[in-house]
């Protein structure tokens, strides 16, 4: 058996979603022999049929994101013909189409146009990072999500994550002894979300934190001053009321998913 495969991705725009698809498919099997390639941006029925073919054998598979009709037509025909080919964008292109009635447009790349929620998404990039790591607390206001927590409760990550859906986040980080910026006693609570871990896992973040530094932090991931730490600010999400969410143990799409429900909450709420 061939101990390499070639998953080739087939679009008629630039084939991120396929990549994507791909990527996320490769990854369930432990094989090193796994290789992806994306294939030129297909045009005319013609093109597609000389690139399929010419990188066409026994272990050659395609996935593909067609919106264009004669080209997904020509790769239905293909696959009829033997190709192993997987359509990942017409089945559910179609079941959208006969639900609600409506004629899809066939445009390939409508999913990266440029528009309104494009530039929404850059302004909020560009808002979490001028707003990372405490600065410029004076236009916390102007903020749609505001992160509070200690020293590596996954705070940036989180920023840069939210701001990519379109979210407008700043976070503050609570140190022992600092006393945060009052602006942040003005928001609606709602709005605000403490991050919280437990001592141990963020004792071992710290001291691996350390370790990658090269140089020891008096405190930093001693338990008696981590838990010292942790107490001072669970204290300050009292005061404030804000939500708490706990980060440990999570992947940042999962504490990011928690955060956007019960902000969508109470938006569409109001």
């Amino acid at each position: 058996m061939n101990d390499t495969y070639t998953v080739h991705i087939l679009s008629d725009s630039l084939g991120e979603t396929a990549e994507m698809v791909a990527r996320a498919a490769a990854a369930q099997f432990d094989h090193e022999g796994i290789r992806l390639e994306r294939l030129p941006k297909m045009t005319t029925p013609t093109q597609l049929r000389e690139v399929v073919t010419s990188h066409c054998g026994r272990w050659c598979i395609f996935l593909y994101t067609l919106v264009d009709a004669s080209l997904r037509a020509e790769m239905e025909a293909l696959c009829a013909e033997g190709v192993n080919g997987v359509d990942l964008l017409g089945p559910a292109v179609d079941v959208i189409s006969r639900v609600t009635g409506l004629t899809p447009s066939g445009e390939p790349g409508a999913v990266r146009r440029t528009d309104e929620e494009y530039f929404s998404r850059i302004d909020a990039m560009e808002f979490a990072v001028s707003h990372d790591d405490g600065r410029n607390p004076e236009e916390l206001i102007e903020a749609d999500i505001v992160l509070l927590g200690v020293s590596r409760t996954s705070k940036t990550p989180l920023s840069m994550y939210l701001a990519f859906k379109g979210y407008r986040v700043a976070n503050v980080p609570l140190a022992s002894g600092v006393t945060p910026p009052h602006e942040i006693f003005e928001l609606d609570p709602r709005r605000v979300f403490g991050l919280v871990t437990d001592v141990d896992t963020l004792m071992q973040i710290r001291t691996q934190r350390m370790e990658e530094l090269g140089a020891y932090i008096r405190g930093y991931a001693d338990r008696e001053a981590v838990e010292a730490e942790l107490a001072e600010a669970r204290a300050v999400m009292r005061r404030i009321g804000c939500i708490v969410v706990r980060t440990g143990g999570k992947a940042i799409e999962e504490a990011a998913q928690e955060i956007m429900r019960s902000y969508e909450g109470f938006t569409t709420a109001d």
